[in-house]
């Protein structure tokens, strides 16, 4: 009766691991992220290069990096999916405790590469963020607490999620990093919405955070600067979003040529955060349409899948993962296109940066995990089973 509902195979019990998992994965979206990186590969070869010859490096220094972090990013998927959603929350858990950890010891031991945030860990041949692989353990937890809030008996779940968010918000300010922030901010009132808040309690919070983004506006001169650049009529042309948006204006619908743009000889972070300038300039509006096409089908796929969960933290985990992973594509894409202030963020399984790779692979191996198809049967069986209690 559950295909005939469904329309998918269910998992059956003593099945191999791998025939199971490729029968219940959702193929659609996991090819979606395989051409994801595939394009990262692509825009990597003509971002980078230029770049690695400023450095004195090997002209493929930067593409080759991406394909060895970028591999262990897919293996990562890839495994984290075969999970179980229980083996999947204790896997968040123990990586939210340690990136956690890992983020507040960063004002003692960070570096900030010179970029005026203290973000990262500089491990010598390597460098380690945080506040990457912190997002999905959080997003995990939090649903996790919001859950169990709702149970009969159940701790205060959503109060515990919140004061967890709010912690784990201070730390990333003091970085500063703030789009990091407002990302785990969004993140936890998506799923707060969808677990029932009240509306008129999330407008209370909107408003607390407009006066703390208010207060942070005064305070903090590296947010002033930022949202002063967003928000003066004119841009300066040599800055990274002057850059960045006279790419793409250059580029129009079909691109200048493969090979042919310039703004990847100006912009330091052509190969990171600004790596949709470098498509829009070569390729043209084509090429991002088509990666805003393939961030849109991961999303409402899985949002689809999981509007047939019956289970509680599958459903919020699998919500916050999709919409976490999607809003930060679009806020990538929007401060490249000046519709968003700066916020240096990068863009899923695209831009250059090991810790993004890795921990975006973890992040869509859990949103796969939890949208793998489940024998739930007749929603009518269900308050049957009930009732007979």
């Amino acid at each position: 009766m559950t295909e005939m509902v469904y329309g998918a195979v269910p998992e059956r019990a003593g099945d191999p691991i791998i025939p199971r998992w490729w029968r219940t994965i959702d193929r659609w979206s996991m090819s979606c992220v395989f051409l994801l990186f595939g394009i990262g590969l692509l825009l990597g070869l003509a971002a980078s290069t230029p770049l690695a010859q400023r450095n004195g490096l090997d002209p493929f220094f930067y593409v080759t990096r991406q394909s060895v972090f970028g591999g262990a990013a897919l293996v990562a998927m890839l495994v984290v999916s075969m999970m179980r959603p229980v083996v999947v929350r204790r896997l968040a858990v123990l990586g939210f405790l340690a990136s956690f950890v890992a983020l507040a010891l960063l004002p003692f031991f960070g570096t900030d590469f010179g970029k005026g945030a203290v973000r990262w860990f500089s491990l010598g041949f390597a460098s380690f963020q945080p506040s990457e692989f912190l997002k999905p353990g959080f997003v995990v937890l939090v649903a996790w607490l919001m859950a169990a809030g709702q149970e009969i008996n159940g701790p205060p779940g959503k109060l515990w999620s919140l004061l967890i968010t709010v912690v784990v918000v201070g730390l990333l300010a003091i970085q500063p990093d703030f789009g990091q922030a407002a990302l785990i901010l969004f993140s936890w009132g998506v799923m707060y919405f969808v677990a029932g808040a009240p509306m008129l309690l999330l407008m209370i919070i909107g408003g607390v955070v407009f006066v703390a983004g208010t207060f942070a506006y005064s305070r903090s001169a590296h947010f002033a600067r930022r949202i002063d650049g967003f928000l003066s009529p004119e841009v300066d042309p040599r800055t990274q979003l002057g850059y960045a948006t006279n790419a793409i204006r250059e580029g129009g619908f079909f691109g200048v040529g493969v090979g042919e743009g310039q703004v990847k000889r100006s912009l330091p972070d052509a190969h990171t955060d600004f790596i949709i300038a470098v498509a829009a300039e070569e390729y043209g509006l084509i090429l991002v349409l088509v990666i805003l096409g393939l961030f849109g089908a991961i999303v409402l796929r899985s949002l689809g899948r999981l509007l047939r969960e019956r289970d509680t933290f599958i459903r919020l985990a699998g919500v916050g993962l999709a919409c976490t992973f999607g809003t930060q594509a679009l806020i990538n894409i929007g401060v490249a296109a000046r519709v968003l202030p700066a916020k240096g963020m990068t863009l899923p399984f695209v831009s250059y940066g090991g810790s993004s790779l890795i921990a975006g692979g973890i992040m869509v191996g859990m949103l796969l995990a939890m949208t793998r198809t489940r024998p739930q049967g007749e929603i009518g069986d269900i308050f049957m089973r009930r009732g007979t209690r």
